[in-house]
């Protein structure tokens, strides 16, 4: 379709959402056209799989923003309805391989190295030449007697014995200590286990991509240092050579229970050496707020995400077919999201607490955009209470119960579970632990600013998990995820209603959501926030596994 054709139809589409800002009809009609029409517009080719930083993604970011805009909320962005987020594309040079020399011995990034591109250093070559200390466990009182200044600290990657994960940042420290890089040893121990040595070449030699902060930094993260590397084998018994103690000799003393390590100087100069390739595109989150009606509670907000990217178009696919047009993955979510703020406007009764509808970018990416809005929150001096996260609902098929993952750890679990019952629909477990899909959408970034958290999705019951496990096997990051699918856009109109319902208890409830006692992400993120008493029915929690590969921020920088 032509471009000025295809606005019109867009203008077209969203007039008679005026009309919902007049409604006030007190109980919602949810409408499975409504539904339909939001992820038949979203999944659509013209907007190319809505891949962030594309024209797609835009097109379909504007028709978000005019909903809200439509329904009457106020724009909740930076700039009006959209909080701008700067995504790095960032990979090392293969033409340049990256190294370390050990005094006269090189070795290449890979071997016995390994490096990690850049988005500081973009398009130039770092070659920086200096002494080394090695610093044990690269702990603050592993400094004690050290000058790191203008040198590369060496640390052992991981953390002593009992030591809380997370709890050490050795980037940090080494950066307030005037280092000019961070070096981790990597042991034969950690090699067995945390840190598999093939895995990690495979990722950091990889892609990267990465939110920058205002002032360019990925993630946020500013700890001082200029570079960062991993060394094993035969490089560090290079860089340990004629030190206090060899390499092997420190591998042993490892061994032993409760074994400390001192710091020492290491005698060989090093130069390390990377060339990265940078590209930067910027996105944008987009965010709708329903002002709250409590003075006490307005500044309380409740957060209904979901990720409005998919991934693109692939001219180098095979077949005619070359767009991801992500209709159950995302535009599903995306659309239920907006069927629950149309809700919220039918019902004529603004919510106690205020509520923040987000159409996420750069999910499929690593949650980048729910990371960005988790560190740069737009509630200024307000407090992000719960988020309640859709992300790919299988609606297909007329779900008779639901599975909110993360139920199990807060209080939001009794609020899911009354909201189904309200419509004849159960609550049933994680259905697949191994998965952890907890950890693995947008709602986790909130998770990790300490903020009780669920995903909710349909469940497995009445045909549920042939459905479900059909979709992952041959539509699922498919160019088939279209609108041509068997959709149930009455299971649509429900699902939302569900969604509708618990975002409403939330919101309207005089105690905010608590992590229960003793759970382990409300300990891990919000240790110093109340808790509350676990139900004797609740189901147990099983805490995180460990994830098997490390990523220390100094590779990153």
């Amino acid at each position: 379709m032509h471009r000025k054709s295809f606005l019109i139809a867009l203008a077209l589409a969203l007039a008679p959402a005026a009309a919902w800002a007049q409604a006030g009809t007190g109980e919602p009609v949810f409408s499975p056209d409504e539904v339909r029409a939001h992820v038949e517009f979203l999944a659509d080719d013209l907007l190319g799989g809505r891949d962030n930083g594309t024209q797609g993604f835009e097109i379909a970011a504007r028709y978000v923003s005019s909903r809200f805009d439509a329904m009457g909320f106020k724009p909740g962005g930076t700039q009006g309805w959209y909080q701008p987020v700067d995504i790095a594309d960032y990979v090392l040079d293969a033409g340049k391989p990256a190294s370390i020399a050990v005094g006269a011995k090189r070795f290449a990034s890979g071997q016995d190295v390994l490096f990690g591109p850049s988005p500081l250093y973009g398009n130039e070559t770092q070659t920086l030449t200096a002494d080394a200390v090695f610093v044990g466990h690269g702990r603050e009182a592993d400094y004690a007697g050290v000058d790191a200044t203008g040198k590369f600290v060496v640390a052992l990657l991981g953390n002593p014995p009992g030591t809380e994960p997370g709890k050490i940042d050795k980037a940090a420290i080494a950066g307030r200590h005037g280092a000019l890089g961070l070096i981790y040893l990597v042991t034969p121990d950690n090699l067995k286990d945390a840190f598999p040595w093939a895995q990690a070449v495979t990722y950091f030699q990889g892609p990267q991509t990465n939110w920058l902060s205002p002032d360019g930094f990925p993630r946020g993260e500013n700890p001082g240092l200029r570079i960062g590397a991993y060394v094993k084998g035969a490089a560090a018994d290079a860089l340990f050579k004629d030190a206090p103690m060899r390499a092997d000799q420190l591998y042993a003393m490892l061994a032993a229970p409760g074994a400390a390590p001192g710091s020492f100087a290491l005698k060989p100069r090093l130069t390390l050496q990377r060339t990265s390739i940078v590209s930067v595109k910027k996105s944008e989150n987009v965010i709708g707020i329903l002002p709250g009606s409590d003075p006490k509670l307005a500044n309380e907000y409740v957060v209904l995400s979901a990720h409005l990217d998919h991934e693109g178009t692939d001219p180098g696919l095979e077949g005619e077919d070359k767009i991801y047009n992500g209709a159950m993955d995302n535009a599903a979510g995306v659309a239920t999201m907006l069927e629950a703020a149309r809700a919220f406007v039918q019902s004529g009764k603004r919510p106690r607490r205020s509520i923040l509808f987000v159409a996420l970018t750069a999910e499929e990416d690593g949650l980048i955009g729910s990371e960005f809005l988790a560190r740069y929150p737009v509630v200024g001096s307000g407090k992000v209470v719960a988020d309640v996260n859709l992300d790919m609902p299988i609606l297909l098929y007329d779900f008779q119960d639901v599975v909110a993952f993360g139920a199990e750890h807060s209080t939001l679990g009794p609020i899911v579970a009354r909201a189904a019952a309200k419509m004849g629909v159960a609550l049933s477990p994680d259905p697949m632990p191994e998965e952890q899909l907890f950890l693995r959408s947008d709602h986790y970034s909130f998770v990790k600013a300490g903020v009780p958290s669920i995903f909710l999705v349909t469940g497995f019951r009445n045909g549920g998990e042939k459905a479900f496990r059909d979709f992952l096997k041959a539509h699922y990051h498919k160019v088939s995820d279209d609108i041509r699918q068997p959709f149930d856009w009455q299971a649509g109109a429900r699902f939302a209603k569900i969604n509708y319902l618990i975002a409403r208890e939330i919101a309207d409830t005089d105690q905010e959501p608590r992590w229960y006692q003793g759970n382990s992400f409300g300990e891990r993120y919000a240790r110093d926030a109340p808790k509350a008493p676990r139900p004797a029915n609740a189901p147990a929690a099983t805490a995180p596994k460990a994830i098997s590969i490390t990523l220390p921020a100094p590779a990153k920088n």
